[in-house]
């Protein structure tokens, strides 16, 4: 028997719209063709052992069925080798009840199709069809086991070996695909909520990101909290940029000004892109007068270290404001005072930084 029979993956189609469901679908049955090889081994010295030569050339049959499989999978040949797991799975099944009996415990595998049949997607066959039938077969087959008895008994410890080995892969192989399956969600979680948390430009946190990252850092200090302060940068002239030199340069011009204020950040600063040219930076354990050092030190590094854009420099300055949070005062409150600040530094000819008062 081989661990695809203890498999949902390869009786299932994946659903055509959701390309990473696609992706993680076939790694797995590429996966669970080897470990079937290796498991119709394992299958082939218990047999040698307990003098079964019939089930021996079988699971020879099945570890060079599921040879062919995984040669079909990497040559994208994704439907005949499902093809060829199904019917090693229904075969085997019915083979190794039909020889040994069904206390051999053969049949277990095909109670694995239930959860593959159910949350499988793109077939053309209905999925109550495909339930009753595999419900019909099951039936079938331990009808005919039963009432044929077993062709080539093993013998009291063989048989029991044989069950115990076919239930240790059932339970060792639904354990691990239900695993990889949560892990693969979990991956899935991560990305999107990178996606949804993440500048795809610079790299940076988003606006939503640095708002809930913020809350939860001024919540979690309480009413006697350290300072804390807030700092928003804009780039000077930025359409001109753009306008100039071209969309593309603007925004390597965007990536460059983020990686500065990374660098020029601490270990525990909140950093993001606040909105097109603007990043907003939140300093915790940070007074008025820390907090206004530090963004004089993100405007002289941006205004010393020119952007490139192929063979051209790019000059770049930001004007910057700096707010430090009230006691009692919101965060959207020092945000706003900060803005205010921040255009104060624009009105003054740019290339500055104002502290609100």
């Amino acid at each position: 028997m081989s661990t695809t029979d203890a498999l949902p993956a390869p009786m299932a189609q994946p659903a055509p719209e959701g390309r990473m469901a696609r992706k993680a679908f076939w790694v797995m049955t590429q996966r669970v063709t080897l470990m079937a090889g290796a498991v119709n081994a394992a299958f082939m010295l218990l047999f040698l052992l307990l003098g079964a030569p019939l089930l021996i050339w079988f699971s020879v049959a099945s570890i060079a069925v599921y040879a062919l499989a995984y040669v079909l999978l990497e040559r994208r040949r994704n439907a005949a080798a499902l093809l060829l797991i199904w019917a090693e799975v229904l075969s085997h099944s019915a083979v190794g009840s039909w020889l040994v009996g069904w206390n051999s415990g053969f049949h277990y595998y095909l109670l694995m199709f239930i959860p593959a049949i159910v949350v499988g997607k793109g077939r053309r066959t209905p999925t109550p069809l495909l339930l009753l039938a595999l419900f019909l077969f099951y039936i079938g087959l331990h009808e005919v086991s039963v009432r044929h008895g077993a062709s080539a008994p093993l013998g009291s410890l063989g048989l029991s070996l044989t069950h115990a080995f076919n239930v240790a892969v059932v339970f060792a192989m639904a354990a691990y695909v239900a695993r990889y399956y949560y892990d693969s969600v979990l991956r899935a979680e991560r990305r999107l909520e990178k996606l949804a948390t993440t500048d795809p430009l610079t790299g940076l946190a988003n606006r939503r990101r640095l708002a809930r990252l913020a809350q939860e850092h001024i919540a979690r200090s309480g009413p006697s909290r350290q300072p804390i302060s807030v700092v928003i940068a804009d780039i000077d002239f930025f359409k001109r940029i753009n306008d100039g030199f071209g969309h593309e340069a603007g925004d390597q011009v965007l990536v460059h000004v983020a990686a500065l204020l990374e660098h020029s950040s601490r270990v525990g600063d909140l950093l993001a892109r606040w909105g097109g040219e603007e990043f907003l930076m939140l300093l915790p354990d940070s007074a008025l007068d820390q907090a206004a050092a530090m963004a004089e030190r993100m405007r002289s590094a941006v205004a010393s270290q020119p952007a490139r854009h192929g063979s051209e420099t790019i000059a770049v300055s930001l004007s910057l404001g700096v707010a430090q949070l009230r006691q009692g005062e919101t965060l959207e409150a020092a945000i706003a005072r900060a803005d205010r600040a921040l255009y104060a530094s624009k009105s003054a000819g740019r290339d500055r930084v104002t502290v609100a008062g």
